[in-house]
Formats: C-alpha cells, sequence, structure tokens
C-alpha cells in the first residue's frame, strides 16, 4: 500500500507535465504494457517513435506490478498504450489516476465489440482479456494504434498508415498459413490442456476444445480438486500431450501430470507456449507473428 501511494503521488507530481513530444530529437514518446502491444506498436511506430514496453519475456501481467521506474516512463510517455479488459489488474489504480492528470492511457480492448468478446463469470472484468489470440482482434489494435500515432504527430501519419498496411498484411498470411498447419491436425486431436485459460479465442478461431487448470488470471490458484478434476479428463479424452507456458510457474503442469500417472496413465509435456507475454526479445518467438506460429507447430506437433 506504501508503495501504491508513493507511485500515486509521483504521478500527481508530474500532472502538469506539458504533453507534447519530449525528446530532442522531436519523436513520440510511446509506453506499452505487454510485450504484444509493444511489438505491435513497434511495427507500426517504426523510425518515428521512441519505444517503450513495461513487461518483458516471461512477465505475467495479471501479477504485474508498477516499479517508480514504470511510473518515471509512464509519467514521461507522450502515449500509453495497454490491453485493458483488466489483464493488468496491479495496474488499474495507476491508470485510473493518469486519466486524471494530461493524458489518457488508450485500452485497446476496450475499442472491441463486447458483443463479440468471451464473457466470464469468474473474472473481474466479465470478459476474457486475452484477445491477442484472435488475430482479428490484433488488426483492431493495429488500427487503432495507426488511429492514434497519427493523431498525435501528423506530420508522420502517412508513414503510420503505411506501416499498418504491411503488417496487416503480414498478419492476412500468418493466419492462412496457421489454418493450414491446423488442418493437419484432425479435429478430435484439438484439445488443448494448458496452465491457465488464455487460449480461448484460439480454440474459437481454429476449432480446439481448450481447458486450463487456472481460470483466466493466474492471481487465482488451481486446488487439488481441480487438479483431480483435470486428470480425469485427460485420462477419458486420452489427451497425449498438456503444455507449460511461459509466465507461469511449471510446477502446476508438473502436478496435474504427476496426478495423471497417478492413475495408471501417461500424458508428456508437450512443450512451452507463449501465451501472456512473448519470448526473449531478438528471438523468432519475441515477435507476435513468430510467437504465433511457434505456439501452433509446438501444438500440433504433440498432439498429432
Amino acid at each position: 500500500m506504501k508503495k501504491l501511494l508513493a507511485v500515486l503521488i509521483l504521478i500527481t507530481s508530474f500532472g502538469c507535465k506539458n504533453n507534447t513530444q519530449s525528446t530532442a530529437n522531436g519523436k513520440l514518446n510511446v509506453v506499452a504494457t505487454t510485450s504484444m502491444i509493444t511489438d505491435l506498436v513497434a511495427n507500426i511506430g517504426g523510425n518515428n517513435i521512441n519505444i517503450q514496453g513495461l513487461m518483458g519475456s516471461g512477465v505475467d501481467p495479471h501479477l504485474y506490478k508498477a516499479s517508480e521506474g514504470d511510473v518515471t516512463k509512464l509519467v514521461n510517455a507522450d502515449i500509453i498504450f495497454y490491453n485493458g479488459l483488466h489483464l493488468e489488474g496491479k495496474l488499474v489504480e495507476v491508470f485510473d489516476k493518469m486519466g486524471s492528470q494530461t493524458k489518457t492511457p488508450i485500452a485497446l480492448g476496450e475499442e472491441l465489440d463486447k458483443n463479440t468478446l468471451i464473457g466470464s463469470d469468474y473474472f473481474a472484468s466479465n470478459y476474457d482479456p486475452h484477445v491477442w489470440f484472435d488475430i482479428n482482434y490484433f488488426k483492431q489494435f493495429a488500427k487503432k494504434v495507426t488511429q492514434v500515432l497519427s493523431e498525435k504527430d501528423p506530420e508522420n501519419a502517412d508513414n503510420y498508415k503505411t506501416n499498418a498496411t504491411t503488417y496487416i498484411n503480414k498478419l492476412n498470411t500468418l493466419q492462412s498459413k496457421l489454418k493450414s498447419i491446423i488442418k493437419t491436425l484432425p479435429k478430435e486431436k484439438r484439445v488443448l490442456v494448458t496452465a491457465h485459460d488464455a487460449f480461448n479465442y484460439f480454440g474459437k478461431a481454429y476449432d480446439f476444445e481448450v481447458v486450463g487448470l487456472q481460470g483466466l488470471s493466474t492471481a487465482t490458484e488451481a486446488g487439488v480438486q481441480d487438479v483431480q478434476k483435470l486428470s480425469a479428463f485427460i485420462i477419458d479424452k486420452k489427451i497425449k500431450a498438456i503444455f507449460v507456458e511461459s509466465s507461469v510457474p511449471k510446477r502446476t503442469i508438473e502436478a496435474l501430470q504427476a496426478a495423471v500417472k497417478s492413475k495408471g496413465h501417461d500424458v508428456s509435456i508437450g512443450g512451452t507456449l507463449y501465451s501472456d507475454a512473448l519470448g526473449t526479445t531478438g528471438t523468432i518467438e519475441g515477435t507476435y507473428i513468430g510467437m504465433f506460429e511457434y505456439n501452433v507447430n509446438t501444438i500440433v506437433n504433440a498432439l498429432k
């Protein structure tokens, strides 16, 4: 509580900061929360922005808490992009406070048609926030980012629009490629068991049954009954592999694997999937497109 109070005081102290392009080179200072959004904004902003991401590889946004260094980045930013839909739960109070100052952070998830989102009775927002696993939603994110950058920096609007068109074309190519890969996996084998419910939009888009050991937020922990219930499901469905997530401790899936084995059955760990964060910067999995293709190849190869 004391740390949060200090953070809010720091925000307030910068509240009168002139919200204009603040760097010596004239570029926009842009901050993004998750690594997926950081990658998106970097692709569209290109050389016309200075982009900083708050959350790196393996960071769980559900549990993320802003440091004083993060707040400094936020108050010095010309634009802030975040997912919204309560994904960055611990940052909401910080963003609410900033919204009363000179800039309002842009919640990309709030731009989506709520009637199309997956609802939840167990999550604070009543919507599954893992919307980036539907590429069509990510294209909408791209359009909103382009609009905001263009309005803030009209001199470079044409560059932003050109970059967005190029990136959306890449997303279209990705969609076609993923469909071709998934077609090689028989429909009856399309059952995805992971550490938490991050892949529901993926399942809806590509006809997978998706089951997570934990709920939509990793702030909820799986109990013994959850493990036993899911182990029975795995045995009944004759599921070949289950998956670890890079941003969730491996022990939850290892406990599930042990529960299955204790009942005389075997299930392998099919690999590590990237759910709430991308891979290491500089790797293929460190980009949204590379992450998505890696995940699909890992899933299909393990379940075949």
